[in-house]
């Protein structure tokens, strides 16, 4: 069976160096299927895809329907804004 890696992107500069990675570490036994979230694929089965995963940035990686754990749990929050001093100006 082969391995199921989704790559989600917004299609830009900072997101390709890591699409280029996955692409060449992945082996035959994988199937590697790209998210252009800046493009919504027209099923939009990528955003329904990256709302079941919980990416909250880009770009990230699931295996076979899991978020790595590396792209989970990495959101700003309005607390993380206040403290950096955004507001207080």
């Amino acid at each position: 069976m082969k391995r199921q890696i989704e790559i989600f992107t917004a299609g830009c500069p900072v997101c390709d160096p890591l699409v280029q990675l996955v692409k060449e570490t992945a082996g035959k036994d994988c199937e590697i299927t790209l998210h252009n979230l800046s493009e919504q694929c027209e099923s939009k089965i990528c955003v329904s895809k990256m709302k079941e995963y919980g990416v909250k940035r880009v770009p990230a990686i699931a295996v076979n329907g899991k978020l790595l754990n590396c792209c989970t749990n990495i959101e700003f929050t309005k607390d993380d804004l206040v403290n950096a001093g955004i507001g207080s100006c």
